[in-house]
């Protein structure tokens, strides 16, 4: 089980030792992919009833938003371990990539400077 202050790199060693465990054997990545897109689409209905216009069925019941996204985030840690990707270097350079490309863009973009907007 997750304890406080995992790290992505601990993330996907459980999620390794918990498929080789316990889930038998990682699906084929085009499987997971498409499960990953499953799970998107579930978290994509939950975020549009709760924070967009569209409301819940009068028999549907909340979910919980931290699970969704948590359930995506697991496929993700299970892709990243079939194609051999340390996401900590990936997301560190992935913020280096944004960092200079967009040092400047979103500080001069209009859009981004009203008030309440966003968050």
């Amino acid at each position: 089980m997750p304890e406080a202050g995992l790290t992505l790199a601990q993330a996907q060693q459980q999620v390794d030792e918990w498929i080789r465990t316990i889930g038998v054997r990682y699906f084929e990545p085009l499987t997971n992919l498409g499960i990953l897109m499953e799970e998107t689409g579930e978290l994509a209905r939950l975020m549009v009833r709760r924070y967009g216009e569209q409301s819940f069925k009068k028999n549907e019941q909340e979910q919980d938003l931290g699970d969704e996204m948590a359930d995506v985030l697991w496929v993700l840690l299970c892709l990243a371990n079939q194609c051999d990707i340390d996401l900590t270097a990936a997301l560190r350079k992935n913020f280096d990539k944004k960092t200079g490309r967009d040092a400047d863009r979103h500080r001069n973009n209009d859009k981004l400077q009203t008030p309440g907007a966003g968050k």
